[in-house]
């Protein structure tokens, strides 16, 4: 994060983007929000996991210098052939010449390399990728304070912490609260969990999200992984950082200031919003790409407290963040394996949970872990998690 004070310089000219995941639900919706601001916003590199049509697609329309995909394609070829673009893989990408800010917007593992290296080389990052700061949070302020770079948050929540921050200090945070909308199945027993299925949890009822995430959010796991994330971003222990159920998803966050005072950002549940705030930074754009929030059509705003017996993901993602060190990789690889599981039809919703645990169990923490620990800590527990989740089916 940059210094909390808002710097209301404003820097002339385009600004040179490396959109990294950029066929996921938010590299797309990133490159929506560059195509309506022309002359504000060049794509200067495209990088994809395995949807290789439409990161075809994507290079033929914004001929960026660089690209890279998980899989190569006589398709990609001919477009990487036809714009003149290089094939640079994502660590290298984010350095590369002509970049001015990174979007990492990958899922899992995969984006927390290309944010050190961006952040060291004195990048800023645009941050949507949660395992990097789940994984290794400690390395990527590290990594901050070794290259200058800045991590600006594009998570709803993070972003809404980030605005309240603006022109405060520090040490007067005396809470953050989280909101969490409870995910697709927050009005569900615990008997009723035990039968859902995939294409259950994927309806998320306010957010369009890619299918990881959306399950995340129904376990809860993702508000836990936030919470860390939380931590990292803002320089606050684990026991400032408070999770509230809100499931109109308006309130996107609040912070509480040493003398009661309490802050929040409001809008409709739309990712352009903070996407376009933290490509942007330090201005705000005078083209809202969401519609204006009408309080008076909404009516009601409804707050709880989340079941952490129902959920007791959200319980093992704080608890991993409390213990830190490598708990947290082994934590979010667990859930990585699982979910898939879960996704493919081999274990229950309720199994996530039991894995993602038994793994978390297993696992002696390493205190203030380097890089290839921290690696080796992901590795180790998604074989631990494969074996838990062959348990669970048998």
């Amino acid at each position: 994060m940059r210094a909390r004070g808002y710097d209301d310089r404003v820097t002339p000219g385009t600004k040179r983007i490396a959109v990294l995941g950029s066929t996921g639900s938010i590299g797309r919706q990133a490159l929506d929000v560059i195509r309506q601001l022309p002359g504000r916003f060049e794509v200067t590199a495209l990088a994809a996991g395995r949807n290789v049509d439409e990161l075809c697609r994507q290079v033929i329309e914004f001929a960026p210098a660089y690209a890279w995909s998980e899989q190569d394609s006589i398709p990609l070829r001919d477009a990487l052939s036809v714009t003149g673009a290089e094939w640079l893989p994502m660590a290298e990408m984010s350095t590369a010449p002509g970049v001015d800010l990174v979007l990492v917007a990958t899922a899992g593992a995969a984006g927390l390399l290309p944010t050190l290296r961006a952040l060291e080389a004195g990048r800023p990052v645009a941050i949507a990728n949660k395992e990097a700061l789940v994984m290794a949070g400690h390395l990527v302020r590290e990594a901050m304070a070794t290259g200058g770079g800045d991590l600006r948050p594009v998570d709803s929540e993070h972003s809404a912490i980030w605005q309240c921050l603006w022109g405060e200090q520090g040490h007067d945070i005396r809470r953050i609260m989280l909101t969490a909308s409870g995910g697709a199945f927050r009005d569900f027993s615990r008997e009723q969990l035990a039968a859902v299925t995939a294409e259950q949890a994927l309806n998320h009822p306010t957010w369009k999200m890619g299918p990881k995430i959306t399950v995340d959010s129904a376990t809860l796991m993702n508000k836990g992984m936030e919470t860390i994330e939380a931590m990292w971003l803002f320089d606050v222990p684990m026991s400032k950082v408070e999770v509230v159920l809100h499931r109109e998803s308006i309130i996107h966050s609040l912070v509480e200031f040493s003398d009661g005072s309490i802050k929040a950002q409001l809008g409709l549940p739309d990712m352009r919003l903070p996407i376009q705030l933290a490509l942007a930074y330090p201005e705000r754009m005078p083209v809202p790409p969401a519609p204006p929030l009408n309080l008076a059509a909404i009516g009601t705003l409804n707050f709880g407290a989340p079941d952490l017996e129902r959920f007791p993901c959200l319980s093992l993602a704080m608890a991993a963040g409390r213990c830190g060190g490598t708990m947290p990789a082994v934590m979010a690889a667990a859930d990585e394996v699982a979910v898939a599981h879960f996704l493919a039809g081999g274990i229950s919703f309720l199994d996530i949970p039991a894995v993602i645990e038994r793994v978390m169990d297993l696992h002696d923490s390493i205190p203030n872990p380097g890089l290839d620990a921290v690696l080796d800590a992901d590795t180790w527990a998604r074989k631990a998690a494969a074996g838990a989740s062959r348990a669970v089916m048998a």
